[in-house]
């Protein structure tokens, strides 16, 4: 247990900090839901939409620290060409 005031000062920020990452990440995983579906549908215009909106919430994610920046680049270049073959 935490011995001095910056121990429990550090504790407090790190709850605080990972209540914040969860529900980035959780939002970043509702916005891929909401693409895959598209995706599975075959709406491509639907697809594209969702793609728009997914991209920022996953770039903020990376710059936060939330997600690493090349796995995000990675899962977005993934999801766009998934996005670029509906309806092909």
């Amino acid at each position: 247990m935490a011995n001095n005031s910056s121990a429990r000062k550090r504790i407090r920020q790190t709850e605080k900090r990972t209540v914040r990452n969860k529900a980035r990440k959780s939002r970043v995983r509702s916005f891929l839901r909401k693409v895959e579906e598209a995706v599975k549908s075959g709406d491509k215009a639907a697809a594209q939409e969702a793609f728009r909106a997914a991209q920022p919430e996953m770039q903020r994610a990376a710059t936060k620290g939330v997600l690493h920046a090349n796995t995000v680049a990675r899962r977005l270049s993934r999801l766009s060409a998934r996005v670029k073959s509906v309806g092909a």
